[in-house]
């Protein structure tokens, strides 16, 4: 059998090289209203469809205001007011998931969960780019200027709404055990074992509490230690027999 790897492992807190261990940890503070949060979001979501239906209208000239500005300055100016409902809803919703994380056992349920703001996004701003570059009486100009600016709208938009460090349910609980856990400085996980297959490349493990993980950006816990932790409680919960009692 190949031998295991061994890593050099650092302390979170003091940077200084220690051995494997646990260190306690604080419970995470959720703190804040997710639901209220939330529903800000929806509403600022629902503002941003609302003001590209707007743009729409205003660049096919179905809606005839300010008749001396380009109906194309018109449907652009429009969009900015969208790309800004847009972020801002993104920034509430993913506070509201730091406060009420969902869980990541269905990967891609978690990750559309956290990124709601991206699909908004994509709903913000492509189908004023589809009718804009399929509307026969928009010149080559209008169409180029026209998507140009959409496409780095929607670009910035998508990027701010993106969720670059989740937190998930299975990550809170860790914390508020106390468990010691291992990650490593560019990795998006933590990991519950240093022997983890997933760590078999990495020279160097940073160790500390769930929390400090958390803190550090790794909001998730790596699938095969969830999967491993889960085996080992399956396997320590071993059934009470029944006992006869003699009289």
């Amino acid at each position: 059998m190949a031998e295991k790897k061994k890593h050099k492992i650092v302390s979170a807190s003091t940077g200084q090289a220690v051995k494997p261990g646990k260190k306690p940890a604080a419970a995470i503070q959720q703190t804040g209203n997710a639901t209220g949060l939330r529903i800000g979001a929806v509403i600022l979501w629902v503002a941003a469809l609302a003001f590209e239906v707007l743009a729409i209208a205003l660049i096919l000239e179905k809606l005839l205001i300010l008749p001396r500005i380009d109906p194309l300055y018109k449907g652009i100016a429009a969009l900015i007011p969208d790309a800004i409902c847009v972020i801002i809803g993104s920034i509430l919703w993913k506070k509201a998931n730091h406060i009420d994380p969902a869980s990541q056992k269905n990967a891609l349920k978690f990750w559309l969960w956290n990124n709601m703001g991206v699909i908004v996004s994509a709903a913000a701003f492509i189908p004023f780019i589809v009718i804009l570059l399929t509307n026969k009486n928009a010149d080559k100009k209008t169409k180029a200027i026209g998507a140009i600016a959409a496409a780095i709208l929607l670009a910035i938009s998508g990027l701010s709404s993106y969720d670059w460090n989740p937190l998930s349910q299975e990550a809170v609980a860790e914390a508020a055990a106390g468990t010691g856990v291992y990650w490593t400085e560019h990795g998006k996980k933590f990991h519950l074992y240093e022997d983890c297959q997933a760590l078999d490349r990495s020279e160097t493990l940073i160790t500390g509490s769930a929390q400090e993980a958390i803190d550090a950006g790794k909001g998730t816990i790596c699938k095969f230690c969830e999967k491993r932790h889960e085996r080992e409680v399956a396997a320590a919960e071993v059934p009470v027999e029944n006992l006869s009692v003699e009289e």
